[in-house]
């Protein structure tokens, strides 16, 4: 059984860093897809930077990029996202997902697994 483990969401200032971890356990595909999303209340998931085995390939949503580096441990199937210079529009629900399917994409159906989420909070 797959799960998905999502830690390290917090409350922070603007201008602030976080650095999301994302661990998986019964997840042994030699290639496959990651991806970070967020949710705020009434709104639909968004997708916010995946990660592709298949060509290496990381992606992010404009709104983040500069600011997000997603990363990875294969050997320990451990994933993160260090967001740095964080906004109060970043306040989201973050999830991390994972697929078989090996290439980039920030479709939230293209994703079988999830993690439960951790909320992250930018506010002064």
């Amino acid at each position: 059984q797959v799960q998905l483990v999502e830690s390290g969401g917090g409350l922070v200032q603007p201008g602030g860093s976080l650095r999301l971890s994302c661990k998986a356990s019964g997840f042994t595909e030699r290639h496959y897809a990651i991806g970070w999303f967020r949710q705020v209340p009434g709104k639909e998931r968004e997708g916010v930077s995946c990660f592709g085995s298949a060509d290496n390939t990381t992606h992010y949503k404009d709104p983040v990029k500069g600011r997000f580096i997603f990363s990875g441990d294969d050997a320990k199937k451990e994933w993160y996202l260090q967001m740095n210079s964080l906004l109060p529009e970043d306040t989201a629900q973050y999830y991390c997902a994972a697929d078989q399917y090996p290439f980039c994409t920030l479709h939230t159906r293209t994703y079988n697994y999830w993690g439960q989420g951790t909320q992250v909070t930018v506010s002064s």
